[in-house]
């Protein structure tokens, strides 16, 4: 699990794709540290398991499953990337639970200025637009953020100084491909209410069955 807070950002040393998959290296210096192989780490707030690890340099396997959901397979050696290492379970909660697995894509539609903060508004499938809600939550290149406004075909955040600062998002443009995760806590509602809906359901149909046959 992660939080969304940034540790810091890293630098694509190398990405070598092929026909079952991809290899990703970076550079980083803060998540090498007590690092080791099999550890969790988001990348652009994909949840990557550690399979190499020399110095400063760790290497991740990405499954097709992850490309295919992602903007990892657009990255390129040199590229930026926002990092966090999994949550210690004495740690802080400083953003929001977010479980690395990016449910897919949006664009950048527009950045406006609003005062000190920066407007994104966001593009995405209505599929995940469902899930976002105005104040809640949504993670971007795995930066937990609050929805300022939503709507039937894109959403908006605003990002303070230190977050266009400390992560990649402040160097997003117009047309910018960005890994988009919803809140979890609206997937499982969503999952317990179709669950109650079905059950409900078959009840009903039960009681019919009941009364056909004179119970």
């Amino acid at each position: 699990m992660f939080t969304g807070i940034i540790e810091e950002t890293g630098t694509v040393r190398a990405i070598t794709a092929g026909s079952t998959g991809a290899a990703l290296s970076i550079t980083a210096d803060k998540v090498t540290e007590g690092t080791a192989v099999g550890d969790s780490i988001a990348v652009n707030g994909v949840c990557l398991t550690v399979t190499s690890i020399s110095g400063r340099i760790f290497t991740a396997d990405v499954m097709p499953e992850t490309l295919r959901r992602s903007s990892l397979g657009k990255l390129f050696r040199g590229a930026k990337v926002n990092l966090e290492r999994a949550m210690k379970a004495d740690g802080r909660l400083g953003g929001h639970i977010v479980s690395g697995h990016v449910d897919g894509c949006g664009q950048v539609a527009s950045i406006v200025r609003d005062g000190i903060a920066k407007r994104i508004n966001i593009t995405t499938d209505p599929s995940l637009l469902k899930y976002i809600a105005v104040k809640g939550s949504v993670t971007l290149d795995g930066v937990s953020l609050t929805v300022v406004s939503a709507d039937e075909s894109s959403f908006a955040v605003s990002l303070i100084p230190q977050t266009c600062a400390a992560t990649t998002l402040g160097d997003l443009r117009e047309g910018s491909i960005i890994n988009v995760e919803v809140d979890i806590l609206a997937r499982y509602t969503e999952r317990l209410l179709d669950a109650g809906a079905k059950t409900a359901k078959e009840s009903s149909l039960s009681l019919e069955w009941l009364k056909e046959n004179g119970f």
